[in-house]
Order: C-alpha cells, then structure tokens, then sequence
C-alpha cells in the first residue's frame, strides 16, 4: 500500500489470525498445540535438570546442549500460549503494536542464538575428534563461557538494525497479521509505506547470520569428515560419527526451514505457507530437539535413569 491513502489512522494494535481460521476440529489443533507445548516444557526442563544432576555430565558438550534447551523453551514460550489464548477468546488474538515488535525482536534475538550456539556446538564437536589431546585446553571453562556468551551477545544484537527499520514503517489498516506471532513477513504486508529498504535490510542481516554460523558448521564438519575417513577401523568410524549425529541432525532441520524462511525478498505470496513453517522451527523443532539427543545417547539416557531411581529412593524415604 505505497503511497499511503490520504485519510489513514495510525494502527495502535494488532489482530493475529493464527489457526484461528479453522473451523472443523478446531479443539483438535488446540489440543496438538498445547500437547506439543507442554512436551517441549517437560523434556526441555528434564534434559536440564539431569545434566545439572549428573556431574560426570558436566562437560562442555552437555554445557552447550542446556544453553540449547533453555533457548528452546524461550522459543515456544514466546509464540505458543499467546496463540493457544486466541482459541479461546478474541481479545486474546489482539496485541499491541510495541507488544508485536518485543515480541519480533525477541524472537529475531533466540533464533540468531541458537544459529550462533549451533556454530559453537560444531566447534565443540571439531575438537573433541579432531584433536582430542588438546580438547581440555581448547574447550575449557573459559572457552565454553566466551562462546556461549559470545552466542547470546551476537543473537541479541542481530535483530536491532532490522526492528529499527521495522519501527519506521506506517501501519495505517488493515490490523490483521495472518500468523500466529508477529514475524517480520506478515507484518510487512501491512505496511502502508515503501518496504523496500526495510526487506533488503531484513534479507542482508538474515543472510549474514545464517552464512557465518553455517560457514563455521560446514567447516567443522569439512575436518571432522576428513579426520574421520582416515579412522582405519570400521567400529572407529562409526564411534566418532556417533558423537556428531544428533547435533547434525538438529543443525540439518533447523538451517532448512530458516533458510527458507528467510533468506528470500518475495514475501506477499507466500504467508501461508510461511505460516505452515514457522510451526515446524518455531513449535515442532524444539519438542524434538532434547529427544534427539537423547534417544540414542547412552549417557543420557543413563543419567535420566540414575534421576529417576534417586527421585523413587527420596520419595520412599
């Protein structure tokens, strides 16, 4: 909508569609959404506390994945029981327009993190295979500190060029963000100035996220591959690859839709189906986070069975 109608009022707030729009079985997407939530909550929260139980997992490998847990229930936290509240009531799909660019913002910040903290789990990984000898001194206290740190730090400086810009543009109606959250795309649509700037500003910033941790990644992997490969045995390989499976996989599904998500200028055509997406990063993608971790890791596993004998013994005491 550039230029703008003559006779326009600012929009003060918002109305977010969500799955609201579903009329047949509509309680069965409630009901999926808030199963989903809470399976997040409860095994996010789980994997936390029995790494924090479990000393012989104190390590920087189980450091990293307890960051990873926590920007997880951050992630749904955010978006979820706000959208689960507008099932139920019609106020509760309004949001103010400060509220929806926190809400952007804040968004924009966990998912930079987790591309950053993502990057940082690789380097991990390169170290402990590649050069095992010197993982105690390359992976320290300190280093696992500085990269976390760093992590946050970069996750929660990305977002503030493209929500300045975002704070520049018009909103004069229609209100209604056809999402379940305030992401940048939907919200442009509404737009009654020229976007222009705003989305190359939004592409560049997405760009340079994604292409730095993915550069780290790609790289990590490029030496953990070769070192590999020249495992003579077998069983060797496979006992290394077995350390950066779980972690490759979450890497794997959550750089795929980010990058399509993201990376791109087109917006207008495709909210739709950006909406079908963001569910799978944003709500899908951190329920299975922790059970990819754990499902095949024997430590985990074992420590989780340690927790819940120790809980058994405390109760009957």
């Amino acid at each position: 909508m550039w230029p703008p109608p003559e006779n326009w009022t600012l929009v003060t707030e918002f109305v977010m569609v969500g799955f609201t729009g579903i009329h047949e079985g509509r309680l069965l997407v409630f009901c999926f959404f808030l199963v989903m939530y809470l399976l997040t909550l409860m095994e996010n929260g789980i994997l936390v506390l029995v790494v924090a139980m479990e000393k012989h997992l104190h390590t920087p490998m189980y450091f990293f994945l307890i960051h990873l847990s926590c920007l997880d229930i951050c992630y749904t936290t955010l978006t979820v029981p706000k959208m689960l509240v507008g099932f139920g009531s019609p106020s509760g799909r309004t949001i103010t327009y400060s509220a929806c660019l926190t809400q952007l913002y804040l968004f924009t910040f966990l998912g930079s993190t987790e591309c950053f903290l993502l990057a940082a789990m690789a380097y991990d990984r390169y170290v402990a295979i590649c050069v095992p000898l010197r993982y105690q001194a390359m992976v320290g206290r300190d280093t696992c500190l500085l990269l976390t740190g760093g992590s946050w730090l970069a996750g929660f400086l990305t977002p503030a060029l493209p929500i300045y810009y975002m704070s520049q543009l018009t909103f004069c109606g229609p209100n209604v963000i056809n999402h379940f959250f305030c992401d940048a795309s939907p919200l442009l649509v509404l737009s009654c100035t020229d976007i222009s700037l705003k989305e190359m500003v939004d592409f560049l910033v997405s760009l340079a996220v994604l292409l730095v941790s993915s550069f780290i990644i790609v790289v990590s992997y490029a030496y953990i591959i070769s070192t590999v490969l020249k495992i003579h045995s077998l069983a060797g390989r496979r006992r290394a690859f077995s350390t950066c499976t779980a972690h490759l996989t979450v890497v794997s599904v959550f750089y795929g839709t980010l990058f399509f998500m993201y990376v791109r200028t087109k917006i207008a055509s495709t909210v739709n189906l950006n909406k079908i997406v963001s569910v799978f990063y944003a709500i899908v993608t951190p329920m299975l986070n922790p059970l990819i971790y754990s499902l095949r890791n024997t430590e985990v596993k074992g420590a989780l069975y340690r927790v819940i004998a120790k809980t058994k013994l405390f109760a009957v005491g």
